[in-house]
């Protein structure tokens, strides 16, 4: 039964996510079109990728939120946790047009994706170096040229087990590739935004950054390269969720079905640079070439090195323990 005006404009839904860019890119395009359907009023639940985890561990039961927007490994903890509600597809129609990369679990699917890989200054590195391979990073002609997150040390050891040609499970076989890294670093960021600062200034003029990152920096005018190493991108992807217990089902599941709207989606794209996760989306001609968005089944398959997010879930914490104390300590 379809609500009524007045009962449409009484109720809320909330939307448990990061704050900043983030949460207005939602409310500029789902929520947009969630209220102009439904008529229901959108409100948001913003935090931090774990304190919103630890937040719903702590709520279990009596959520504050409806949905929640999360990273695909962190979702596996929710979902683990029994923090999520299995998905009924038949309530989310627009997901039968999901790609195989955004099809994450039973509980939480994709709705934009990205990677990371490497950006730089051109005028700041030895004249003529071009990045064809993840080897380049490893030149000695970038001595003490290169930053990369510090909260996040995945990227860069799912990108040594590529090249060194080991599973990312058994990664400590490539933890002298990681070592043989360390007379690169100038430094390691703390978050987005001291990374996007080190890059702009030239402190360190090469870096292991996000797309979408890269990409506004671009458009606010830094003269900045990003590039997709011959190996690939490290791929991610931020999924949706339903939290278990929430009164509002019917209304989270219309909230996903209009997340993987095309158009919805095409314009998701042309704001954060982000890739599309369902099939059918028309892009501008000048998004189709950029690097990092992918349109296409074979650039999803052979442009993005893929972390298993069950296992990244499970071994973030020893990764990030090895990381601090062998490389960033260092």
């Amino acid at each position: 039964m379809s609500l009524s005006v007045t009962q449409a404009s009484a109720e809320t839904l909330a939307v448990s996510t990061w704050g900043g860019s983030f949460r207005d890119l939602i409310d500029q395009t789902i929520a947009k079109k969630f209220t102009e359907e439904t008529g229901v009023k959108v409100e948001y639940v913003t935090g931090g990728t774990i304190d919103r985890l630890n937040d719903a561990r702590l709520d279990e039961g009596e959520p504050s939120s409806d949905v929640t927007f999360t990273t695909s490994h962190i979702g596996w903890l929710y979902a683990d946790n029994g923090l999520f509600e299995k998905l009924d597809f038949s309530k989310i129609p627009n997901a039968q047009h999901l790609v195989a990369q955004a099809r994450i679990s039973p509980y939480h699917i994709g709705v934009w994706a990205y990677v990371y890989s490497i950006a730089y200054r051109p005028s700041m590195i030895p004249p003529g170096f071009h990045f064809e391979s993840w080897n380049d990073l490893w030149s000695p002609k970038l001595k003490g040229l290169v930053s990369a997150p510090d909260f996040d040390p995945s990227h860069l050891i799912a990108v040594a087990c590529k090249l060194e040609g080991v599973n990312i499970a058994d990664w400590t076989r490539a933890t002298p590739k990681l070592l043989a890294l360390l007379p690169n670093f100038k430094a390691f960021y703390t978050n987005d935004a001291n990374g996007e600062q080190m890059l702009s200034t030239g402190e360190s003029p090469v870096a292991i950054m996000l797309s979408m990152n890269a990409y506004h920096m671009k458009a606010e005018g830094a003269s900045i390269e990003f590039v997709i190493p011959k190996e690939g991108a490290v791929l991610g992807v931020d999924t949706i969720a339903i939290n278990k217990g929430s009164r509002k089902v019917d209304l989270a599941y219309k909230f996903i079905n209009i997340a993987l709207d095309v158009l919805v989606q095409t314009k998701i794209t042309e704001i954060k640079k982000s890739s599309p996760v369902v099939e059918g989306v028309v892009l501008p001609e000048e998004l189709k070439s950029v690097p990092g968005i992918f349109t296409s089944p074979q650039e999803w398959l052979q442009q993005t090195i893929i972390v298993p997010d069950r296992l990244r879930a499970r071994d973030l914490a020893e990764w990030r323990a090895w990381f601090a104390e062998n490389m960033i300590s260092r």
